[in-house]
């Protein structure tokens, strides 16, 4: 169906009640982020989304509150299955189950430290064969009173009383031995102990027993759960999922977002001209997204036309549509325009926010599984505001990760920061020491402040005097390291 088509089965927009009968309020940035929140997690539970919607067929309900998105949250899994990814690709997802430990950890007694394994009191006799090395055959067994070398991570020979380290020992010198074998009743006698018996192994310290040997099930044992479904994946549960036994993990599917940039002015090769202007959503939102843990199918540009846009809003397979452009009232925004016949819900239609108050959430209709459009502003470090606002904590809910995205709240700022009367601000910031140091060039078409930033700092309104502690949005990548700003990082 196309745009004008669903206009002729839509409700006349001239007998719907007018913004005075009905006025239009943008939503606190807070409860937004929220709205953003329990959309994800609706959409990951399975929500149908069309609760509420009968009599609303075709046209766009406004949804300000946080808690509408949360209808219905303990309905039908969502279709998607758990994948089953190797080790080597599975870092940043989310575990789909329990990680269980397929083994004992450690899944023999090993020894924890270089030295020796020694069976019995003291001094012992040294076996003159070479040591026991981790990932080799396990050594003979110790008769009581002997000790033999062992390196750290080789399995204790049976018999083994404790290990003791090579620095907390000393072995006997051959005079010594030699006046042991004296001692015997016969120099026959004692010629053969001289003989026979190795050097001695002395302790330096009280040896206890079991002593610096990892005994067999001392981290787990097998079927234990190590970590709990929905925890995400990190270099650590890559090591330990390696070590209880696992070649690949089950994860959940990553969010599938598809990025739309609209508008007739974007160019995306060379120089500004004649009014055309260089795309830099493009380039940024895809590796950003990807950054926040989605699959991005695709960043397809399209032009100031509503059917190319309602055909492109209404084709897609993605989670979730993210727009550029088109949010506001101009004579070539036709984002409302086109939700409105594609029988959308939006939940979020403004937030108090600068920049990015244009910005705008909603739950399409039809699909098999819920599906979600943010819309962006055009202006870059507005769509950021957008991003941070909005697809962040949705994406985070939708991919079921537990965790609060990316923020580190409390941080001292330096300077003061001029506030909007009435909206949060959010201003890009780098870290100095324990303080966040304003960036300026924090426009919201200006994208120089956030490259440099660390973050943004989210203000009140009506500003930040010097040393008040505000929440930092953080950025999905790492910073360099240190407390010195960017190169050609300028402050207000």
């Amino acid at each position: 169906m196309t745009l004008k088509q669903s206009a002729l089965v839509a409700p006349d927009t001239a007998t719907r009640p007018q913004a005075a009968e009905q006025p239009h309020r943008a939503t606190a940035w807070p409860a937004a982020r929220t709205a953003a929140a329990e959309a994800g997690a609706a959409a990951r539970a399975g929500q149908a989304g069309q609760a509420g919607q009968a009599g609303h067929a075709g046209h766009v309900s406004h949804a300000g509150q946080a808690g509408h998105a949360g209808q219905a949250r303990h309905a039908g899994q969502a279709a998607r299955e758990p994948l089953a990814v190797p080790l080597g690709a599975a870092l940043g997802r989310v575990l789909a189950g329990p990680l269980l430990a397929l083994t004992d950890l450690p899944s023999f007694d090993t020894s924890a430290m270089d030295g020796w394994a020694v069976a019995g009191t003291g001094p012992w006799t040294v076996r003159e064969e070479g040591a026991v090395l981790a990932g080799h055959a396990p050594a003979a067994v110790l008769a009581d009173g002997e000790a033999v070398r062992i390196a750290t991570g080789a399995r204790v020979p049976t018999g083994t009383t404790a290990v003791i380290r090579s620095e907390h020992s000393k072995q006997s010198e051959r005079a010594e031995r030699a006046e042991r074998a004296e001692h015997s009743a016969h120099s026959e006698q004692a010629e053969y102990a001289l003989a026979a018996a190795g050097p001695f192994l002395h302790a330096l310290r009280e040896v206890r027993p079991g002593q610096d040997i990892r005994p067999r099930g001392q981290e787990c044992r097998a079927g234990d759960e190590l970590l709990p479904a929905g925890s995400v994946v990190t270099p650590a549960v890559l090591g330990l999922a390696a070590a209880a036994g696992y070649d690949a993990l089950p994860v959940l599917p990553r969010p599938r977002v598809e990025i739309l940039v609209l508008g007739d002015e974007l160019l995306t090769t060379g120089l500004p001209h004649e009014g055309l202007i260089r795309d830099a959503l493009g380039p940024m939102l895809g590796p950003w997204l990807e950054a926040l843990g989605a699959e991005v199918l695709a960043t397809r540009r399209i032009g100031d036309d509503a059917e190319e846009l309602y055909a492109a809003v209404t084709g897609s397979t993605a989670d979730l549509l993210i727009t550029t452009g088109g949010t506001a009232a101009g004579p070539v925004d036709h984002l409302h325009r086109v939700l409105d016949a594609a029988g959308a819900t939006l939940l979020v239609d403004g937030v108090k926010v600068r920049p990015g108050h244009p910005m705008l959430l909603a739950r399409l209709a039809g699909g098999a599984e819920p599906r979600h459009l943010v819309g962006l502003p055009g202006n870059p470090l507005a769509a950021v505001s957008g991003l941070l606002t909005l697809a962040e904590p949705l994406l985070a809910a939708l991919a079921g990760a537990p965790r609060e995205p990316h923020r580190a709240p409390g941080v001292p700022v330096e300077d003061e920061i001029q506030g909007h009367p009435h909206d949060t601000r959010l201003v890009p910031v780098v870290r100095r020491a324990d303080r966040a140091v304003p960036l300026h060039y924090n426009g919201p078409a200006m994208l120089r402040g956030i490259a440099a930033a660390d973050g943004l700092a989210v203000v009140p309104p009506g500003g930040a005097r010097p040393g008040q502690a505000l929440e930092i949005l953080g950025l999905p990548w790492p910073m360099a390291a240190g407390d010195a700003p960017a190169q050609g990082a300028c402050f207000t």
